[in-house]
């Protein structure tokens, strides 16, 4: 019993320790308490630690690889497997192997992402531009530090940038590189944040560095002539837009349009590309060709392959006979990913801050952080120099008895009091006698402490220049500069994006050729059409309608015609004639609304065939007694829009619409029953689609008069035609009499 009771005491004990606060109960609390207390951390830290750039272009992941690559020998020692660098880099980055390599895949040669890589590479890496090329396991392939690393790591050593502990404490790490150029705007970088991104694209080395140079110079001037554009490591042809360029380089926004490179192969018909933009892969244009291909937009094209190989990018397309490969690429542009847009977010951490910057702001930052460097560097230096001075002048006090000096160590009786007889004898502090006694016997001759001495003036002259360093800002400017040139002579190469100033804003797409034969087109009030041939009209009985539905136009064209469609919502649809299946009269045929996926509620009311140069007039005639004539060609477009908005005015409702092809005479008829002859050549035609016209008919609007219809005129409908006329506008019209012919109205 005693037993049982000690044992339920220490449980008792033990749950009263383990009890967690609130644990299974359930709380009040708001939403946005709980967002910020757990969400707000993480957002915070992939912001700061993972996806947003620093100035010296690097994020953390990139500058932890690079650092412990530099650290374990591999800028200028041979390649190493690529396993055994991950490896190294987990101890300053805990966040798996796989990422890690992902990682130093994108900074390698062989992934061709960057201009300047930074990762020298041997094995298969992938490539940037494809989804099918991917890297090999890390323990296949080796790698190295490239040539260009010299310039991140010169100065690491010389305390030029503050370091701190890697996650458990054991090593300590970079939070910048010291880098000579700005490395920043040379090489791309793009990363996804919460609530913020970051997209930089890539400059050319010898342009971005020469345009440092001149900011160097005056930090306001103008970089368009030394830095033109940017220049992406898988070339293509930039599109110059210098209000773009001019919003990138101002406030770090804007869209660079960069298009494919090709070439023509006359001997096997084939068009060649061999540069594509950066922003999409081989995979991703050759699908989509297909695409167009299978929709009947390319006819011309036989043939499409990825003949990427050791030698490079390379998309095959077999063309016919005959095929201009000018105007062929021109529709792939406009249709294709082979023409695509960069978009610029020059988001980066300036002082542990995200800021969205332009070029000349990101320019200017990085110069301070350079010239920072160079201080910490320049007083690095000049510590070590000074304290070498310091015991330069303590050997030098010796000089003057050696023998004194010797005879002290000899004289000492235990090693202790080395040091301090030293001091005393000597007149020097404890740091020159630690020097002086660490001397080797062979050493302690004049010509030893001579040459020694020879070091004073070197270092006296070497104090003086670096305190005039750090003293004169002007002298800090002087030396980014020299060292950009420097880098420039190094690693320049020639723009790999041609830039084009001159090209087609808007392609016009060629149409492919379709079957033309005679066909008569039906349209019913209710908006549906039908296409019919000439052997299955003479074959066909009669029309099927829906109830209540009739014929409201009928028009004998051919299959190759245009086809408008006005609506009752003030909207046209363009479409073919060849979109629509040939049919017969028998059958309902296309619901015109849901055939060309017209907006809910919307409508056809009226039906426009026409050729290509697309010649005459649309007359639109409104309840108010005003008419609008428009050219039909200002319903043309370059590009192949299905859709265009205000067609036609929505200030009155529209009583009907016409098309002439030209100038003819209408009869409009009131709902006095009054009738006006107008011949449309007295009415002006307005490019202005959506006109609200001219007053053509008078109406009595204290009696609620409105336009009710308008027609073509048939010759001889009226009697007396002249009394139905009018020279002036608007005009009132005239009754029927009881000669005339035309159809009376009635409400």
């Amino acid at each position: 019993m005693a037993k049982k009771t000690k044992s339920n005491e220490i449980k008792r004990q033990l749950d009263d320790k383990t009890h967690i606060s609130l644990a299974g109960e359930v709380v009040d609390k708001q939403i946005t308490d709980t967002i910020e207390e757990n969400f707000m951390p993480y957002a915070m830290s992939i912001i700061l630690s993972r996806a947003i750039p620093a100035i010296d272009g690097f994020k953390p992941s990139q500058r932890k690889i690079l650092y412990t690559m530099y650290k374990i020998g591999l800028l200028n020692s041979g390649r190493v497997k690529s396993t055994n660098i991950v490896g190294e880099v987990m101890k300053l980055n805990p966040h798996g192997d796989a990422a890690i390599y992902d990682a130093m895949v994108r900074l390698s040669r062989g992934y061709e992402a960057l201009l300047h890589p930074y990762v020298d590479s041997k094995g298969s890496f992938g490539k940037a531009y494809s989804k099918n090329i991917v890297c090999a396991a890390s323990r296949y392939t080796e790698a190295k530090l490239d040539k260009i690393c010299t310039e991140l790591f010169s100065d690491i050593d010389k305390d030029a940038v503050d370091m701190v502990d890697n996650y458990d404490n054991t090593k300590k790490e970079p939070v910048l590189l010291p880098v000579t150029f700005p490395s920043i705007l040379v090489n791309p970088n793009i990363g996804i944040a919460a609530g913020m991104a970051s997209a930089v694209c890539s400059f050319n080395l010898e342009e971005i560095c020469n345009a440092t140079v001149l900011l160097l110079k005056n930090p306001h001037a103008d970089i368009y002539d030394a830095l033109p554009a940017p220049d992406f490591s898988g070339g293509g042809i930039l599109l110059y837009d210098r209000a773009a360029i001019e919003e990138i380089y101002t406030n770090g926004r804007g869209r660079i349009k960069v298009r494919a490179r090709y070439e023509f192969d006359k001997a096997n018909n084939c068009i060649e590309v061999k540069e594509i933009p950066p922003t999409t892969t081989v995979e991703d244009i050759i699908d989509k060709v297909i695409e167009k291909v299978k929709d009947g937009k390319f006819r011309e094209i036989n043939d499409i392959r990825d003949e990427t190989d050791i030698k490079g990018l390379k998309i095959a397309i077999d063309v016919k006979r005959g095929t201009d490969p000018d105007k062929l690429m021109s529709r792939l542009y406009a249709s294709t990913p082979l023409e695509s847009a960069f978009n610029a977010n020059f988001n980066i951490l300036v002082n542990g801050y995200p800021r969205v910057m332009g070029v000349t702001e990101i320019l200017n930052e990085w110069i301070a952080f350079r010239m920072e460097c160079i201080r910490r560097r320049t007083s690095f230096d000049l510590k070590r120099a000074k304290d070498r001075l310091h015991l330069l002048r303590g050997l030098e006090k010796i000089l003057l008895d050696i023998d004194k000096a010797i005879s002290i160590i000899r004289n000492t009786d235990e090693e202790s009091e080395v040091v301090p007889n030293l001091m005393i004898g000597f007149r020097i502090d404890k740091t020159q006698a630690e020097y002086v006694a660490e001397i080797k016997l062979r050493h302690l001759n004049k010509e030893y402490i001579l040459k020694r001495l020879q070091d004073i003036e070197k270092l006296e002259a070497a104090i003086k220049d670096f305190e005039e360093i750090l003293e004169n800002p002007g002298r800090i400017k002087r030396i980014i500069s020299f060292e950009l040139k420097e880098v420039v002579k190094k690693y320049a190469k020639p723009r790999k994006t041609e830039i084009s100033y001159s090209y087609d804003t808007e392609v016009e797409e060629e149409e492919e050729e379709v079957p033309d034969y005679p066909v008569t087109l039906f349209f019913t009030k209710e908006g549906y059409f039908k296409k019919v041939t000439p052997q299955s009209l003479r074959m066909s009985n009669a029309h099927k309608f829906k109830d209540g539905d009739y014929i409201a136009q009928t028009v004998e064209t051919t299959n190759s015609k245009e086809i408008l469609f006005f609506t009752n919502q003030c909207q046209v649809y363009k479409t073919r004639a060849d979109a629509f299946d040939d049919t017969k009269i028998s059958v309902m045929g296309d619901f015109v609304a849901a055939k060309l996926e017209m907006d809910e509620g919307e409508l056809p009311v009226y039906m426009t065939v026409t050729n290509k140069d697309y010649k005459g007039f649309m007359m639109f005639f409104f309840e108010n007694g005003k008419v609008a004539k428009v050219p039909l060609e200002s319903y043309k477009t370059l590009t192949n829009r299905k859709k265009l908005i205000k067609a036609y005015s929505d200030k009155s409702p529209l009583v009907d619409i016409l098309y002439i092809p030209e100038d003819t005479e209408v009869v409009l008829v009131s709902s006095s029953g009054r009738h006006l002859l107008v011949n449309t050549a007295v009415i002006n035609p307005k490019t202005t689609k959506d006109t609200a016209g001219v007053n053509v008919i008078s109406l009595s609007h204290k009696k609620g008069h409105r336009l009710l219809k308008a027609r073509l005129y048939s010759e001889g409908e009226f009697a007396k035609p002249y009394r139905f006329r009018s020279k002036n506008l608007p005009a009132a019209g005239a009754l029927l009499s009881a000669d005339d012919t035309s159809e009376q109205v009635t409400f």
